[in-house]
C-alpha cells in the first residue's frame, strides 16, 4: 500500500449525515418585554354635529420575560462543559438556551433605531485567574442580593448596594414592583479588563444566533425552504475571547448588559461595573503546546505543511541512498530492500558467517506469490516441516533471503512457548487418528450420516456397560456362566463381517478425500476450535514481537527506528506466504509420524490473512485515543480486521483487502466554534445548494497565510476582533465571500468541526 495525502487537515463534514443543522440571524419578538399601556379614544358626534372625545381609563399591561435571572432548566449545553479539563485555547465558549428569543426579548437600548434589532441584551464573558477581584481563582463566585440593593446607589449614591463597580442605570418606570425582590447574581468587572473584553454592540449581534436541528428534509436551499421547526429552535451566545494558551482555570459568566450601552462605546467608570450574571460556570484548560490534531496529522502526511511526502517515503521500508550507477549486486539488494527487507548478520549450521536478507510479513511491495500447496491433490504432505525448507539461497550472490526461515521458527517458538496450544494440538491429532482409523477400517462410513461420536467413543466400554445393565445383570451373568463350557467344547464366536486391513498409506490417503476432512474436525470439535482459534490469531499476527513487524527495531531494547520514525504512518502489503510459514511453523510442534503431518493439513485452513497493514507511530495514538480511523476500497469502507496498540504511541492496523484512501479523522466534540489547530477555519458555503459545505481547494483555508493573530485585539488578553478598529474578521470575511455575511452565516464560518487527514492510493 503506498499513500500520498490528498490535501492538508480539513474540517470533517459527511455530506450523508442524517441529522441537519440549520442556522439564523435572530428572533426579534412582536413586543419586547418592558412596560405598556393601552390608550383607547372614542369620537361621539352630538345632536349639535360636534364631535366629542371621550377617554378610557388607560389600561396598563406588562409583557414579562426573564431579566435579572433565568432558569437553570432552560439551558440546554454549554462548551466547554461545566469542570471540563481540556485543551480548549482555540475554542471560543458558548452557552445554548431552551428559549430561542431570550437574548432579544428585550432591546439592549430602549428606543433603538430599526438597524440596531438584532443586537441582544446579553452576552458571554470570559474570565481568567486573578482577574476578578471577588473570584481570584475563577471559581464562579458572585455577589448575590436583590434587584433593589443592587440598583440602589443609582438612587442614592451613599448607598453601599451590592459592592463596588457602577451598577445598571435603568429607567424606574421600567421595573416592576416585583422585580425589586428578586434575587440576582453580580459580578464586579475592574475598568480595564472590562474595556479590553467587552464586545462592542455591532459584535454583539454576530456572537448570537439560532440553531434548528431536525430531519434531512431542508438540507439543500431550495427556493422554498421548510420554515424553523419550533421545537428545534435554541438560542446560542458566543463568547469573543480565547481561553489562555498558558492553560488554567477559567470562568464564563452569561452577563446582561442593558443599562451599560454607555460604557460599551467609551471608557467604563473608573470604579469598574457591576454586572448582573445569568449564570456561569468554569472549566479548567491545559497547556497548549502549539502542536494539536491538525499540527500531528498533517506533519505525517507533509514535509512542510503543504508539499506531500514521497510517495515511497510512506512505504514500511528502509530508506537507503542508491549509488548512481549500481552494478548487479547492489541492484539486487537495493531491491530487496525496496521490499523492505533489512540485511543482517547470519551464521550458517557450518559455523560459517554471512550476510542474510531478512523482513517480517509486512512488505513495502507486493510478494512473490509462492507455489499453491494445494495444487499437487496427488500430494498430502507439502508443508514445511524445519526452516531449513523455508530459506531460499540467492546462488548468484551467495546469500540466502531467511525470511520465511524466520516465520517458521517464530511460529513454533510461538507454539512450544503456549502450553494450552500445544496440549490442545496433541489431543487434537490424537482425536483425528482415532477417528481416522475407524474411518479406514470401516470405509462405508465415510458415506453415511456418521456422527462425531460414532467415530471417536470407545464402542467396547460401551458394549459392556450395556451388558451390566441388560435385565439388571441377568445378561452379563449368563455370558459369564456360558463363557467356560463353550471354550472347553471348542467353540468360538464366528465375526459377522472380516474387517478390511489397511495399510498406513491407505490411512495417509483417506485423509486427503473430499469431504473426509471436515468429517474429522468435527469428529474432534473439541479439541479442533482451541487449534483453529489460536491459529486465526497467529494468522492476524497477534502474539508477534514487535521485531518481526519492523526488523530494524525493537522498542525493548532500542526505540529507534528508521523504516518507523517517530511521528510517521506506514503502508504495508501482508505477505501471506510469510504467515503460512509461521502457520506451519507453529503446526510442526509434536509431529510424530507421517500421519501427524498429514492432521496438521486439516488446521491449515482457517480465518482470513490480512492483505495490508497501516502503521502509526504518532503523539496522536495516547492523546487522542477515540481518533476516527476509516478504510476505503472505491466508496466502500473496509473495516479492520484487527486494531492494535504496541508500547504508547503505536498503532497497527490490519485490513482484510488492500485500501486505496485512508482517513484520520478527530474525535467529534458536538458543534463548536474557533480556529483550528493550523491558526485557520475554513470557509463553508453561504448560498446554492451546499450550504454549509466546506470550499474546497486552497480558497477554502482562511487565512492566507495561515495566523489568526490578525484578528485578535492588541494587548494579551486573546479577544477577538469581530468588528471593530483595525483588522477585523468579519470584513475581512466578508471580502473572502464576496457578500456581507449575516450572524448566521458569521456562525457557520467560525465552526470548529472535527478535522480530517486524507492518504490517498496512487500507483
Amino acid at each position: 500500500m503506498t499513500t500520498t495525502p490528498a490535501s492538508g487537515p480539513r474540517p470533517c463534514t459527511d455530506p450523508a449525515a442524517k441529522h441537519r443543522t440549520r442556522f439564523f440571524d435572530h428572533r426579534i419578538p412582536s413586543l419586547y418585554a418592558g412596560r405598556y399601556e393601552i390608550n383607547n379614544r372614542q369620537t361621539l358626534k352630538g345632536i349639535d354635529g360636534a364631535d366629542h372625545d371621550i377617554d378610557a381609563t388607560p389600561q396598563p399591561f406588562d409583557v414579562i420575560e426573564p431579566r435579572f435571572s433565568i432558569d437553570p432548566a432552560g439551558i440546554n449545553a454549554r462548551f466547554p462543559v461545566p469542570d471540563a479539563t481540556g485543551t480548549y485555547s482555540q475554542i471560543l465558549p458558548h452557552i445554548n438556551l431552551d428559549a430561542p428569543g431570550l437574548p432579544w426579548n428585550r432591546p439592549l437600548v430602549a428606543g433603538a433605531p430599526k438597524d440596531q434589532e438584532g443586537v441582544p441584551w446579553m452576552a458571554l464573558l470570559l474570565f481568567r485567574e486573578d482577574e476578578l477581584p471577588e473570584d481570584p481563582d475563577a471559581v464562579g463566585l458572585v455577589t448575590t442580593g436583590t434587584v433593589c440593593e443592587l440598583l440602589a446607589p443609582s438612587l442614592n449614591p451613599d448607598e453601599p448596594g451590592l459592592g463596588p463597580g457602577k451598577p445598571p442605570e435603568l429607567p424606574e418606570e421600567s421595573l416592576r414592583e416585583e422585580e425589586y425582590e428578586e434575587q440576582c447574581a453580580t459580578i464586579l468587572v475592574p475598568a480595564p479588563l472590562f474595556d479590553k473584553i467587552k464586545p462592542l454592540p455591532v459584535e454583539m449581534g454576530y456572537l448570537a444566533h439560532l440553531r434548528e436541528g431536525g430531519p434531512p428534509d431542508a438540507t439543500l436551499a431550495d427556493d422554498d425552504p421548510p420554515p424553523p421547526d419550533e421545537e428545534q429552535l435554541n438560542a446560542i451566545v458566543v463568547a469573543n475571547r480565547f481561553p489562555a494558551a498558558a492553560g488554567g482555570r477559567h470562568v464564563v459568566h452569561l452577563v446582561s448588559l442593558e443599562g451599560f450601552d454607555e460604557c460599551l462605546n467609551a471608557p467604563a467608570p473608573a470604579e469598574g461595573v457591576r454586572l448582573v450574571s445569568l449564570t456561569s460556570w468554569a472549566f479548567t484548560t491545559l497547556p497548549d503546546s502549539g502542536i494539536g490534531f491538525g499540527d500531528l496529522a498533517q506533519h505525517l502526511a507533509t514535509t512542510d505543511g503543504e508539499t506531500p511526502r514521497d510517495t515511497q517515503e510512506l512505504r514500511l521500508r528502509l530508506p537507503v541512498g542508491a549509488p548512481p550507477s549500481p552494478n548487479a549486486e547492489q541492484r539486487e539488494a537495493l531491491d530487496r530492500m525496496a521490499g523492505g527487507a533489512v540485511a543482517l548478520p547470519q551464521r550458517l549450521e557450518t559455523g560459517e558467517r554471512t550476510v542474510a536478507f531478512h523482513r517480517g510479513p509486512l512488505t513495502a511491495q507486493p510478494a512473490h506469490d509462492l507455489p499453491d500447496p494445494d495444487s499437487n491433490p496427488s500430494t498430502t504432505d507439502v508443508r514445511l516441516e524445519s526452516p531449513g525448507e523455508a530459506l531460499i539461497y540467492l546462488e548468484k550472490y551467495g546469500v540466502f533471503d531467511t525470511a520465511y526461515g524466520a516465520a517458521f521458527t517464530a511460529g513454533r517458538l510461538l507454539a512450544l512457548s503456549d502450553n494450552e496450544f500445544r496440549t490442545a494440538l496433541l489431543e487434537f491429532r490424537s482425536a483425528a487418528r482415532s477417528a481416522v482409523r475407524r474411518l479406514a477400517c470401516h470405509p462405508q462410513l465415510a458415506d453415511s450420516m456418521v456422527t462425531a461420536r460414532q467415530l471417536t467413543a470407545p464402542l467396547a466400554f460401551e458394549a459392556f456397560d450395556r451388558m451390566l445393565l441388560d435385565d439388571a445383570g441377568a445378561r452379563f451373568t449368563r455370558a459369564v456362566n456360558q463363557a467356560g463350557p463353550q471354550l472347553r467344547a471348542g467353540l468360538r464366536r464366528t465375526a459377522t463381517a472380516a474387517r478390511q486391513s489397511r495399510t498406513a498409506a491407505d490411512v495417509r490417503a483417506l485423509v486427503s478425500q473430499p469431504g473426509i476432512a471436515t468429517l474429522l474436525t468435527q469428529a474432534a470439535q473439541d479439541e479442533f476450535t482451541p487449534v483453529s482459534d489460536w491459529l486465526d490469531r497467529l494468522r492476524q499476527l497477534e502474539m508477534l514481537g514487535f521485531e518481526h513487524l519492523v526488523p530494524d527495531m525493537d522498542p525493548a531494547t532500542d526505540p529507534d527506528s528508521r523504516m518507523l520514525p517517530t511521528e510517521s504512518i506506514r503502508f504495508a502489503y501482508v505477505d501471506a506466504g510469510w504467515v503460512r510459514a509461521a502457520v506451519d511453523g507453529a503446526l510442526s510442534v509434536g509431529v510424530g509420524h507421517a500421519l501427524d503431518a498429514d492432521l496438521n493439513q486439516l488446521a491449515t485452513t482457517g480465518g482470513p490473512v490480512p492483505a495490508c497493514a497501516v502503521l502509526i507511530r504518532s503523539a496522536l495514538v495516547p492523546n487522542w485515543p477515540q481518533t476516527i480511523i476509516t478504510a476505503y476500497t472505491g466508496t466502500g469502507v473496509v473495516e479492520p480486521l484487527r486494531s492494535t496498540v504496541y508500547g504508547t504511541d503505536i498503532r497497527l492496523l490490519l485490513y482484510p483487502q488492500v485500501i486505496d484512501r485512508f482517513e484520520l479523522a478527530e474525535p467529534p466534540r458536538g458543534i463548536c466554534f474557533g480556529i483550528s489547530d493550523v491558526g485557520t477555519i475554513q470557509l463553508r458555503q453561504i448560498s446554492g445548494d451546499c450550504i454549509g459545505y466546506p470550499k474546497e481547494g486552497p480558497a477554502g483555508e482562511f487565512p492566507q497565510p495561515a495566523g489568526f493573530g490578525r484578528f485578535l485585539r492588541p494587548g494579551d488578553a486573546d479577544v477577538l476582533n469581530v468588528y471593530g478598529s483595525g483588522d477585523a474578521l468579519v470584513p475581512a470575511l466578508n471580502q473572502a465571500h464576496g457578500a456581507q455575511l449575516s450572524s448566521a452565516q458569521f456562525a457557520l464560518q467560525m465552526l470548529n468541526a472535527p478535522q480530517v487527514q486524507t492518504f490517498s492510493y496512487r500507483p
